[in-house]
């Protein structure tokens, strides 16, 4: 099983201890992980912002580069959904509908997902003596299925607390209302500035309620959100990637 790791632009120039952090806990595992040289931006922020032919070039690369692995994993929800949901229409209609196949977006899948559902990881995994509190973002539970929806009668699932579950010494809580938005959307806090904020500022207070010392999800865009609304709040709390927190002390 050939692994090829995709590390998302904010990933690459914000959060880089994210992408090492997934590369570490892949090679833990024993798996044929390479990461290509020469990728770029997804495309997702010119198709959320309207352009989506500016977006095809960008996907056709992504396409090439990544078309000879088996999966293609990254630790990022929203980047991880826009491939899969958006890229067989992007590609595939692009050239009179249907000359050009789009051979990624059925492999692409999230860390979490990937771990979860085809490693299928059992084994104990790191060492994080903290009390945690999950962030489900938003992109992971209604497009990828890493938790169940709160709007839907189904089995309550959550293949983040699984894994997390993995790590010695954690304590992982949830806040209430826990898949509800943190206010971030990509071009919604940009556009919807105040509304943002504000509801950065309730999700935010939402897991502080639970005692938490650390605030983790699938996704860096919704944990740096949090993250601005916390310091600019002078309040006490950290926020980690869960690679980060899965891969501790290994």
């Amino acid at each position: 099983m050939k692994v090829g790791l995709f590390i998302p632009c904010y990933v690459d120039a914000v959060y880089p201890e994210v992408g090492v952090a997934t590369y570490k806990l892949l090679k833990h595992l024993g798996l044929d992980v390479t990461y290509p040289e020469g990728q770029t931006c997804c495309g997702q922020p010119m198709a959320n912002a309207g352009f989506e032919k500016q977006a095809i070039p960008l996907a056709e690369k992504f396409d090439e580069r990544f078309k000879s692995f088996d999966y293609v994993v990254a630790p990022s929800v929203s980047c991880t959904a826009f491939v899969r949901m958006n890229y067989p229409r992007l590609l595939n209609g692009k050239h009179g509908g249907g000359a050009h196949v789009c051979e990624t977006a059925a492999k692409a899948m999230d860390v979490v997902e990937f771990l979860h559902d085809v490693v299928k990881v059992e084994q104990r995994l790191g060492t994080f003596p903290h009390k945690v509190s999950l962030h489900n973002s938003c992109h992971g539970v209604r497009e990828l299925g890493l938790s169940s929806p709160s709007e839907q009668h189904v089995e309550k699932f959550n293949k983040i607390k699984d894994l997390l579950l993995l790590v010695d010494g954690i304590d992982v809580v949830e806040p209430d209302r826990p898949d509800e938005c943190c206010g971030f959307g990509g071009m919604f806090s940009v556009e919807e500035t105040a509304v943002s904020a504000q509801m950065g500022r309730d999700k935010v207070e939402r897991h502080i309620q639970t005692g938490a010392e650390y605030v983790t999800g699938p996704d860096c865009s919704c944990l740096m959100h949090m993250a601005g609304v916390a310091k600019k709040q002078g309040l006490q709390i950290e926020f980690k990637h869960v690679v980060e927190i899965l891969a501790a002390g290994l």
